[in-house]
């Protein structure tokens, strides 16, 4: 599938979830604890962080220590998370993606590093496995300040255009450390913002997310990161597509005072998935990706 027909599934989706019974403030925050769990696990995983998923979700539920585990492990997991908190409330703001929220985000990520955290970095850096150097220290505001300027004024589909923008902030590496965790909490700020699902890059996709940067340093491409940002994103819609199916499904069963097996269950969803799916989208949701319509889930 190509990233046209990629961005289509993803807005016909978006549509239709747009128009979906919303979830309930007890799910919204099981929902959101789930992805923030497996987010800032996955997130600090590529980075060599060495906590599981389990243990990350210990320290930051229940504030417990892993035993024989770095405490910068530690600190970098609940760093995350705080950040992650912190886009989920700006996203519900007018506020523009700014050198100041990038830097906000950045603060948080490294909070145990009050020498870098949300500071452009004042030396050169080396990316490893990369043939490109990143723009020397002293150019690194003005370049922050285009790159930003430039997104502002980008017309292109939100996905394509907030994954553009990320790749490109790699290239400029502003920050000593923590650009790849800073990078991907922004983008999944502006994809909330545009009424889109936030993202979760998996740890076992680490290799192709490393290529697409790799690609994008050595011939200035940045279509395999998009097509794998789309990717995803088409993911976590379909996901959360068939659980307001289901949920739907369930209070119809009962709302007719009907029992069914898993089985019976199946069956009828099987039968609703199918109708739905043959609906056509709302015109005033599917013909122009809107910021305005968010599809009740953060």
């Amino acid at each position: 599938m190509n990233l046209d027909d990629t961005l289509h599934q993803i807005d016909d989706i978006k549509a239709k979830l747009d128009t979906a019974p919303p979830f309930n403030e007890v799910e919204l925050g099981r929902i959101r604890e789930n992805f923030m769990i497996n987010f800032t696990y996955n997130s600090n995983a590529i980075e060599g962080n060495s906590l599981t998923l389990r243990e990350t979700a210990l320290v930051v539920l229940e504030d417990l220590t892993i035993s024989k585990k770095p405490l910068k492990d530690h600190f970098e997991a609940i760093g995350h998370q705080q950040a992650f908190d912190y886009i989920v409330d700006l996203s519900k703001s007018n506020e523009d993606l700014s050198e100041r929220v990038i830097k906000e985000i950045h603060a948080l990520v490294l909070m145990n590093v009050p020498e870098h955290k949300g500071k452009y970095r004042e030396s050169s850096v080396i990316i490893l496995g990369a043939d490109d150097i990143p723009p020397h220290p002293s150019v690194v505001p003005s370049e922050m300040e285009r790159l930003l300027n430039e997104y502002k004024s980008d017309t292109r589909h939100p996905v394509v255009k907030i994954a553009d923008f990320h790749i490109n902030f790699e290239r400029i590496h502003p920050f000593a450390d923590g650009n790849g965790r800073t990078g991907s909490l922004f983008l999944n700020l502006d994809l909330i913002k545009a009424g889109y699902a936030p993202i979760n890059v998996k740890f076992t996709d680490r290799d192709l997310y490393i290529d697409c940067f790799t690609d994008y340093n050595k011939v200035g491409n940045s279509s395999k990161f998009i097509e794998m940002v789309a990717k995803y994103e088409l993911e976590e819609l379909t996901t959360a597509y068939t659980n307001a199916i289901e949920k739907e499904a369930v209070q119809e069963l009962r709302q007719k005072g009907i029992q069914v097996d898993l089985e019976g269950f199946k069956k009828y969803m099987a039968e609703k998935r199918k109708n739905e799916d043959n609906k056509p989208a709302s015109p005033a949701t599917s013909t122009k990706h809107r910021a305005d319509t968010q599809y009740k889930r953060w």
